[in-house]
């Protein structure tokens, strides 16, 4: 008997440990489960007597379930209603001075996220949003509001900057008069809108790797003066309208040109004519004399032009440089000529040039260099000699006997053993000797010529 009292102490003393555990909330049936146990002093069936079994619902913790009690999260209360969230962060709103630099802006801030070398860091400088501030780039007063200031200009000559194309930048800025990049690495074609540029009068675009076929978009830019497109990678034909454009300056050297001198080449009005290193070929039109006494400098070295030198370049009483040196030009050097009083540079150098060389050419009181290296003249005046001797005249390898370097007897004989003509004219013609020592005969050529020259030198 003392046994089981011992035994049902020791369980009692566990259900009330048990119940210390327990958490005794109400509501909370579904997080609990419930437990009956039946606490006695003893069992009816060993004979012992004793008060009956009661028997009391006790809510235990069920671990499995939920965290024990002293593991409750405590939050503080609530405030009456939850804030709303704050509004979203929207874009910075731009402020500038003038509405013309606002439209460019976005331009610019395109134009550098392309830009693929910046070797010498101009680009850092294309912060903020004074425009005008910004290196390579100039503000001014456009000309439909004086009180306005837009971006007028860009000069990015010898940035070296790179970039895909200029397509979306150039033909954007509306407001630009000047735009001058030379000496960059900007690729691609030039933009075929370009025309829609109202100020545009001077466009630099040299030294580049621009490509594709002459930008015909450009013969649009009613305004332009100024066009300077050398040392890229152009081909194809240039089309006549061009020569016929009210341009001052005209440059397309070093690109990949290939056609035949247009016969309207004498209606430009430009000062300076540089078609050197190209594939131009044909004769000179007799037509420069036409409009282009305005020239100052006339350059088409280092093409294929062939035939013999007309006599209306006698006409270019501006010039200053002319330059036809490694051609496939011939015949003798007309007297006309002689009439370039303003002349400093002439090339006739590298090709088949033949003859006397004309007197009244090494007369010229402003030359300082006469080239006629590489021809097969046969005979020079006491004029020509004392150029030579100041070193003004380059005369080595041509067919004059009593001169140290020229060429061989049989190489100017091998030119001279069938007549040459100039083609054209007849009065362009002059036959040669087939010896290279025995001089040429006069020409018709030769005195229409004189008669140029002595209607610009009164008697």
């Amino acid at each position: 008997m003392s046994g089981l009292f011992s035994i049902s102490t020791k369980f009692s003393t566990l259900c009330i440990c048990l119940i210390f555990l327990a958490i005794n909330t109400e509501g909370e049936s579904s997080n609990r489960e419930i437990l009956e146990l039946t606490i006695g002093g003893g069992s009816g069936d060993r004979g012992g007597g004793g008060g009956g079994n009661r028997t009391q619902k006790v809510k235990l913790w069920n671990p499995f379930c939920s965290l024990p009690p002293h593991f409750a999260l405590q939050f503080p209360p609530l405030p009456y209603g939850i804030p709303p969230p704050p509004p979203p962060v929207g874009p910075e709103v731009l402020v500038f001075d003038d509405q013309r630099r606002a439209v460019v802006y976005p331009v610019i801030q395109k134009f550098k996220a392309i830009i693929t070398s910046v070797p010498l860091g101009i680009a850092k400088s294309w912060q903020g949003l004074d425009i005008c501030s910004c290196k390579g780039f100039y503000c001014d007063n456009p000309p439909d509001n004086k009180t306005a200031i837009a971006l007028a200009s860009i000069d990015f000559n010898g940035f070296q900057l790179g970039a895909p194309t200029l397509d979306g930048f150039i033909n954007q800025l509306t407001d630009i008069a000047l735009f001058h990049a030379n000496s960059n690495n900007f690729a691609g074609t030039n933009p075929p809108d370009i025309a829609k540029l109202p100020c545009l009068y001077e466009l630099d675009i040299s030294n580049n790797k621009l490509s594709g076929s002459f930008p015909r978009a450009i013969l649009g830019i009613k305004s332009l003066t100024f066009l300077d497109i050398r040392f890229n990678l152009f081909t194809g034909s240039v089309p006549s309208q061009l020569f016929s454009q009210n341009l001052d300056v005209l440059f397309i050297k070093d690109n990949n040109f290939r056609q035949t001198l247009p016969d309207n080449l004498g209606n430009t009005h430009v000062l300076c004519l540089i078609l050197a290193n190209n594939r131009f070929m044909g004769p000179i039109p007799r037509s420069i004399n036409k409009t282009l006494s305005t020239l100052t400098e006339v350059l088409f070295l280092n093409n294929m032009l062939t035939g013999c030198l007309p006599l209306e370049i006698g006409f270019l009483k501006e010039a200053r440089v002319f330059d036809v040196g490694n051609n496939r030009l011939t015949g003798p050097i007309p007297f006309s000529l002689g009439c370039l009083e303003k002349v400093e540079e002439l090339n006739f150098a590298g090709k088949l040039f033949y003859g006397m060389v004309p007197e009244v050419l090494c007369q010229l009181p402003n030359l300082l260099n006469l080239s006629l290296y590489d021809n097969y003249f046969m005979q020079v005046g006491l004029a020509c000699r004392s150029l030579i001797w100041k070193g003004l005249l380059d005369i080595r390898k041509n067919c004059i006997p009593d001169l140290p370097f020229q060429r061989s007897v049989a190489e100017c004989a091998d030119l001279f053993q069938y007549p040459r003509f100039c083609p054209y004219m007849n009065s362009h013609s002059l036959q040669a000797s087939a010896s290279w020592f025995s001089g040429f005969f006069d020409s018709l050529k030769w005195l229409l010529s004189l008669v140029i020259l002595f209607s610009c030198k009164p008697l």
